[in-house]
């Protein structure tokens, strides 16, 4: 996070300072480093990061502090990156994430064949998606769908791509979203009138 502040009439860049906030272990976490490759395992799985070699990461017994090596603008941006990226890493193999979407459209629905999600979206065919591994797809209700893992990134990836197959269109509503996301909607051509 960026924020601006004016001193003596000169406005000054100051950064955010997350890097430098202790990353807490849970109970039941195990966090190593082996030849620059960071491995965290926990109750929900495994994570392994190749850690970038301007940043030094220092494993205590109930915490992980990252730092970097000089004040150097990209140093500095990489040491907030590592910081999170590692911070998520523990979050995933404790807790995990989960990203719930929501289908509005009449006849827009979805089910679960074995691992295979199928939609059907108003196209002429139903869109089959298989998650990659490490990636759970559940379908508690034709129009919601949940997807969880241990690795965010993926977690994100996946729910954008399901969202992608129909993103909710501008005049009606109708498509796949987060659950939550709020919609501008656009007047049609009859309120013009």
């Amino acid at each position: 996070m960026l924020c601006l502040v004016k001193i003596e009439n000169k406005i000054v860049r100051k950064m955010s300072r997350i890097g430098k906030k202790p990353i807490p272990i849970p109970k039941g976490v195990k966090v190593e480093r082996i030849n620059g490759v960071l491995k965290v395992s926990g109750p929900k799985g495994e994570l392994t990061a190749q850690v970038h070699p301007r940043i030094e990461v220092e494993i205590t017994s109930d915490q992980v502090f990252v730092k970097r090596r000089s004040d150097s603008r990209t140093d500095k941006a990489l040491h907030g990156l590592w910081r999170a990226l590692i911070n998520n890493m523990v979050i995933g193999v404790s807790q995990g994430y989960t990203k719930k979407l929501e289908i509005v459209g009449i006849g827009y629905r979805a089910e679960l064949k074995g691992k295979a999600l199928v939609l059907y979206l108003g196209y002429s065919h139903p869109i089959i998606f298989i998650p990659p591994d490490g990636v759970k797809i559940e379908v508690p209700q034709p129009t919601n769908i949940v997807v969880s893992g241990i690795d965010k990134q993926l977690v994100g990836q996946v729910a954008a791509k399901i969202r992608s197959f129909r993103p909710p269109e501008p005049y009606k509503g109708k498509g796949i979203r987060y659950e939550g996301e709020v919609i501008r909607m656009k007047a049609g051509k009859a309120a013009g009138k």
